[in-house]
């Protein structure tokens, strides 16, 4: 299997299974002399791993990661050396027990059969590679990438759960650290409860729209065609296990603009710099960045592991039905929310990197 890798000067690789030993990632391609401690990686992780809420699967894993390799202590501080950087958590709570009924039978809506089909086997336990638990590992790259661009910040909210949005004249960032969905909205976070309840007493489970934004990006990254910076956001965005759908800036609404309604008009301010009245465009013009916070929103699927019967096959070409036992997520738009800061920091980190081996210029 190839394709473990993404990004081009700032590099991500990573590996291991669902219900494997342990689950790790490689980062290269990081600057030296950067500060960075396991503990400084842990917070971002904390924000992610399960059992943290009745609202998530209850898992148990600690999610404690160990740095193997790319630092050394310089001056009282531990610092990055500018060499590959490799970072592992071992998995402690598999429960592999749980999916060995349907080790012979493909879960609709899961990639059980795409798998089959492509390699001739699978790893039915908790989806072997195709698992979200994967992202965990995208989630301590990001910490590190959140460092490389200067004074930039990238948060992400929970925006939407199945029909029911967020009251975005609420809007606070503080909050989606005070309730369990991520929300900026403390009403909504309360009608989410009560909805989300109710989806996993009845066994099962609902979508969300998760809103991501880099403010103090500079403008200048991305390049014209093929090396959009949106283009690359898009794609690591699409990588994300359940996601369905991407967006950046009006996204599918600017459709239903006018011209007129659509272009952000400019000016110069009172500071004499160039600013953008509003920004429909998402921080990006042409594939590069504007210098406008970057937004991006994207659309998690319903966790297909319910317990309602559905009908399947086997693989011996049987008919028959499933029923997917097991902890899991009845709304794996949650967890996600970390998840989508991470691939947006690493893009941006990645995208940083090549404008100043391009230019010459921070």
């Amino acid at each position: 299997m190839s394709h473990n890798s993404f990004g081009h000067l700032f590099r991500v690789t990573t590996w291991g299974e669902s219900h494997g030993p342990a689950i790790g990632c490689v980062v290269d391609g990081c600057p030296p002399g950067i500060p960075l401690t396991e503990a400084e990686i842990q917070v971002d992780l904390d924000r992610r791993k399960p059992g943290q809420s009745r609202f998530t699967t209850q898992r148990r894993e600690a999610d404690e990661v160990k740095i193997l390799s790319g630092v050394y202590e310089k001056d009282g501080r531990q610092v990055t050396t500018g060499t590959p950087i490799s970072l592992m958590i071992w998995n402690t709570d598999q429960r592999s027990k749980d999916y060995s009924e349907i080790e012979n039978t493909f879960r609709p809506g899961h990639a059980d059969f795409t798998y089959e089909m492509k390699y001739g086997l699978r790893d039915p336990r908790g989806g072997g590679r195709s698992s979200a638990r994967e992202t965990a590992m995208r989630v301590a790259a990001g910490a590190v990438a959140k460092k490389i661009v200067p004074n930039m910040k990238v948060r992400a909210a929970l925006v939407q759960m199945g029909a029911r949005a967020v009251d975005r004249s609420r809007w606070d960032w503080e909050e989606i650290g005070r309730n369990p969905f991520f929300s900026p909205d403390a009403k909504t976070a309360e009608l989410w409860a009560d909805d989300l309840d109710r989806i996993r007493k009845s066994g099962s489970s609902i979508g969300a729209v998760v809103e991501v934004v880099a403010e103090g990006v500079p403008a200048g990254l991305g390049a014209p065609i093929y090396g959009k910076l949106d283009q690359d956001l898009a794609s690591a965005v699409m990588s994300i296990n359940a996601v369905k759908g991407v967006e950046i800036g009006a996204g599918f609404q600017a459709a239903s603009l006018t011209g007129e309604e659509n272009a952000d008009e400019m000016e110069i301010g009172n500071d004499g710099k160039i600013r953008f009245r509003a920004n429909n465009a998402g921080g990006i013009l042409g594939g590069i960045s504007t210098g406008q916070d970057i937004v991006a929103r994207f659309a998690v699927k319903p966790t297909s592991s319910i317990l309602t019967p559905r009908a399947s096959v086997t693989r011996s070409g049987e008919n028959t039905q499933v029923v997917t036992k097991g902890r899991h997520d009845p709304c794996v738009g949650i967890r996600a929310v970390p998840v989508g800061e991470a691939m947006l920091a690493i893009v941006l980190a990645d995208h940083y990197l090549r404008h100043r081996g391009q230019t010459g210029t921070p």
